[in-house]
């Protein structure tokens, strides 16, 4: 049971550019318009629960379907941008337009925020997938103010990616800020105090940009 009711509509632009979208609303003003990138697994129950904990916070939050498959930064562009001429339609100013992905969705998070200028974006997590571009490669190249949050329980190369990400997007000219939880992994189920710390950095970062 959702403390917001969600929503699911199919949105048809006057160019024929069409998308299924799951959405929620705060029940009184709008702070503005957040699009959620869903993980590899589709709108799952969890991707529901964060849009509707997201407008529980005043943001019309919502979330373009797309294929988690094969995803190419052109797939992932062209859904963010007829998501955010959703929110543009329902009265949601340019300037407090945000992004937040998580996990596969926080890699797409990173391709929109080095894409397009918005008011904020935030990654929880997310690495290279499909057919969409390594994340360091494209982190130098931000134009929206970033924040990337990772768990590094696993890796490897001990943070060693993370940091190249930090550097990378610090050379971008954008504001941006990576923050690494050595104890958490990539999609921070495995430390629940990490996931609270990581949630209220996210309602932080939106709350400072997009005002």
């Amino acid at each position: 049971m959702y403390m917001t009711q969600t929503h699911t509509d199919d949105y048809e632009r006057s160019d024929g550019r069409a998308i299924r979208l799951t959405y929620a609303e705060p029940d009184g003003s709008v702070r503005g318009g957040l699009v959620v990138l869903h993980e590899g697994d589709g709108v799952t129950d969890g991707v529901r629960l964060l849009v509707a904990s997201l407008a529980d916070e005043g943001w019309l939050a919502v979330t373009p379907h797309f294929s988690g498959e094969n995803l190419t930064r052109d797939d992932v562009l062209g859904a963010t941008d007829i998501t955010l001429a959703w929110l543009v339609d329902h009265g949601v100013q340019a300037d407090l337009l945000g992004v937040v992905g998580f996990d596969l969705g926080g890699t797409a998070a990173l391709v929109v925020a080095s894409n397009r200028r918005l008011g904020a974006a935030v990654s929880v997590g997310g690495q290279a997938a499909g057919e969409l571009p390594v994340l360091v490669d494209i982190a130098g190249k931000l134009t929206s103010p970033w924040l990337g949050i990772y768990g590094d329980a696993g890796d490897e190369s001990g943070g060693e990616e993370v940091e190249q990400l930090r550097e990378a997007a610090a050379h971008s000219g954008a504001v941006t800020n990576v923050v690494r939880y050595p104890g958490a992994n990539h999609r921070f189920d495995a430390d629940p105090e990490a996931a609270v710390e990581a949630w209220q950095r996210t309602l932080n970062w939106f709350d400072a940009h997009l005002r």
